[in-house]
């Protein structure tokens, strides 16, 4: 159950430091930050089970561009977050007051589906902990819930002190591990 444990936080690692970057310039909500966790949770916990579903006769195809997919997804995110940092409308960034539920609901998924990615490759090994898989996709889910309501939560309460910088920041938080995850991909591959 240990290791389960260790996956399930290197699991959650990139979907905490996205909540904390969407709170940042976010709503001080708790709704927001219970709909980012448990979205990030819901992707997080899923993802595995597809993956492992899929097998290893898909994932070789699969990992030949996840990397490209996260890093396309999470730099989207990101310089869309600098824009609305260096903008004077509230409403460019993704948590803005201003956006329509829909395109709030959006943006979440695409952030959910970037950071989860991996999270289908680790699915191959859910076997491996000797525990059943709903277990083990639930043990991810819910580590990953319970690291991304308060990262968003806290987040969220400093974001309105600092603003943009926050926003800011939070853009290049999510242009770097999109870049931190296609620099492992193309390393491990050389």
């Amino acid at each position: 159950m240990a290791e389960l444990l260790l996956l399930a936080l290197a699991l959650a690692a990139d979907a905490f430091a996205v909540s904390i970057a969407r709170g940042a310039g976010g709503p001080h909500s708790l709704g927001r930050a219970l709909e980012t966790g448990l979205v990030f949770g819901a992707a997080q916990g899923i993802m595995p089970l597809i993956g492992w579903a899929l097998g290893a006769l898909f994932l070789r195809y699969i990992e030949a561009v996840d990397h490209w997919i996260a890093f396309g997804l999470l730099s989207f995110l990101g310089v869309r977050m600098l824009l609305a940092a260096f903008s004077d409308e509230d409403d460019v960034a993704g948590e803005a007051p201003g956006l329509s539920r829909r395109a709030h609901w959006l943006v979440l998924a695409t952030a959910a589906l970037a950071t989860s990615i991996d999270a289908a490759a680790a699915g191959l090994t859910l076997d491996l902990f000797g525990l059943p898989l709903w277990l083990c996709c639930s043990v991810i889910a819910g580590v990953t819930a319970a690291l991304c309501v308060p990262g968003y939560w806290f987040a969220s309460r400093i974001g309105g002190r600092f603003g943009h910088i926050a926003e800011g920041l939070g853009g290049v938080v999510l242009i770097g591990l999109g870049v931190k995850i296609l620099l492992e991909h193309l390393r491990a591959f050389t």
